[in-house]
C-alpha cells in the first residue's frame, strides 16, 4: 500500500449467545469484542475500507482490555509507520493482531478487486467449502436427535462434544448418533483435553468400531508424547490437535509425530495470514488442516471461511457457528447450504453494513 493515507478506528461490541458457552474459565453468555475499521484514502481520491474483528476468548487469547490497549497502539502506529508497524505493536496480542491483519487483508483484496480467499491463496475460484455441524453435550437421545436434525438440514459431517460425561456415556452417545444418522455420515469427536490416557484408549477402540473419523484433543495440550502414543494404537481414528498447536507449535508436533490433523483457529493464532502460512507448512508434511472459529462475530467468521477456501482440498471445517449467536454485527454474507458454506465472491470479505455501511 503506497501513496495512501490509512486510518484505523475501532469500537467495542457485545453479542448475546443463544445459549451460554462453557469454557475452562466458566460459562459466558455473550461474546465481547472489538470491531476494527481501516480506511485507505488513496492518492487518487478513491477510498477503500477493510474490516477486522478481535473477539478474545478466555484461555485462548489476551483479555478484552489488553486487546483494546493493543489496538490503541496500532491506531497510532498505522499513522506513523504504516501497516508493518501496526502489526508489530500488536504482535503479542493475538486477537488484536487478528483484527488488524484481517482489516489489512480485506482492504488490499478490495483494492485488488478480488475475493479475500484468492488474495490469500492465489488459487482457482472456490464456490463452497464443506462445514461440519457441532453437536453439544446432551443425553444419548438428545444428541442423536440433534445429529439427525443436522443431517436433515444437509450436513454430511457431525462433530460431537465429548469429555464432560464418563467415557462409557460418551461411547453410548456416539453409538446412538451412528444409529440415527446411518453409515454414510462422517462423525468426529472433540474431547477438549478431558481424558486420561487410559480413557482415551478406551474411547478410541470403541470409536473405531463406530467409524469415527477424527478424535480431537483427547489429552491435555501438554501431553504431546501421549498423543504420539495414541496415534500408534488409534485403530484408524485420526488424532487431531487444537490446543496442542498453541502449546507446542508445528515443529514440535512434527518432530513427535503427534497428529494426523491440526485445527487452526485464526483468532487464537493471531490472524488469517498466520493461519494460512501454518496451513501451507502442514501441507508440506502431509498433516491435514481444519479451520474453526472461536464463536466469533460475522467479520471474523467470514474471514475464516475465506481462509478455508484458500486451502486446497480442505475437509469439513467448524465454520457453521453463526447460529450460536443470538445477534450479530451485521448481515452474514456466507450462505450455509447442504453442508457447505457458499464462499462470497465479492471484493475482499464481502462484509458490508457492520459500521453503518461499507
Amino acid at each position: 500500500m503506497t501513496d495512501t493515507e490509512l486510518s484505523l478506528a475501532y469500537r467495542r461490541f457485545s453479542l448475546s449467545l443463544a445459549e451460554p458457552l462453557e469454557t475452562a474459565d466458566g460459562a459466558i453468555s455473550a461474546r465481547e469484542g472489538i470491531l476494527v475499521r481501516l480506511v485507505d484514502d488513496g492518492a487518487d481520491g478513491d477510498s477503500a475500507v477493510g474490516y477486522g474483528e478481535a473477539t478474545p476468548l478466555p484461555g485462548w487469547t489476551e483479555s478484552l482490555d489488553d486487546c483494546e490497549r493493543a489496538l490503541e497502539r496500532a491506531q497510532a502506529a498505522i499513522r506513523s509507520g504504516g501497516p508493518s508497524e501496526a502489526l508489530e505493536v500488536v504482535d503479542q496480542q493475538v486477537a488484536a493482531r487478528h483484527a488488524v491483519s484481517l482489516a489489512l487483508a480485506d482492504l488490499q483484496a478490495t483494492r485488488d478487486a478480488t475475493p479475500l480467499y484468492r488474495y490469500l491463496g492465489q488459487g482457482p475460484m472456490v464456490g463452497r467449502v464443506p462445514v461440519n455441524a457441532t453437536i453439544g453435550d446432551g443425553s444419548p437421545t438428545d444428541t442423536a436427535r440433534e445429529a439427525r436434525a443436522a443431517v436433515d438440514r444437509g450436513f454430511e459431517c457431525c462433530k460431537l462434544k465429548v469429555g464432560i460425561r464418563s467415557v462409557e456415556a460418551d461411547i453410548e452417545r456416539v453409538r446412538r448418533v451412528r444409529e440415527a444418522v446411518g453409515p454414510d455420515i462422517e462423525l468426529r469427536a472433540d474431547a477438549n483435553e478431558a481424558w486420561t490416557y487410559e480413557e482415551a484408549q478406551s474411547a478410541l477402540a470403541a470409536f473405531a468400531d463406530l467409524d469415527v473419523s477424527i478424535l480431537e484433543q483427547p489429552l491435555p495440550a501438554g501431553a504431546l508424547e501421549g498423543h504420539t502414543d495414541l496415534r500408534a494404537e488409534s485403530h484408524g481414528v485420526s488424532i487431531a490437535l487444537d490446543e496442542g498447536l498453541l502449546e507446542h507449535g508445528v515443529d514440535a508436533i512434527c518432530d513427535a509425530d503427534a497428529a494426523d490433523v491440526v485445527v487452526l483457529k485464526p483468532m487464537a493464532l493471531g490472524g488469517i495470514d498466520v493461519a494460512r502460512k501454518v496451513a501451507a507448512w502442514l501441507a508440506e508434511v502431509d498433516i491435514t488442516t481444519l479451520v474453526t472459529t472461536t464463536i466469533d462475530g460475522v467479520v471474523a467468521r467470514t474471514g475464516a471461511v475465506h481462509l478455508a477456501a484458500s486451502i486446497p482440498d480442505v475437509p469439513a471445517c467448524g465454520l457453521a457457528t453463526g447460529e450460536l449467536l443470538a445477534e450479530d454485527l451485521g448481515r452474514d454474507p456466507v450462505l450455509l447450504e447442504k453442508g457447505s458454506a457458499v464462499v462470497p465472491q465479492a471484493k475482499g470479505t464481502g462484509i458490508s453494513g457492520v459500521w453503518g455501511g461499507r
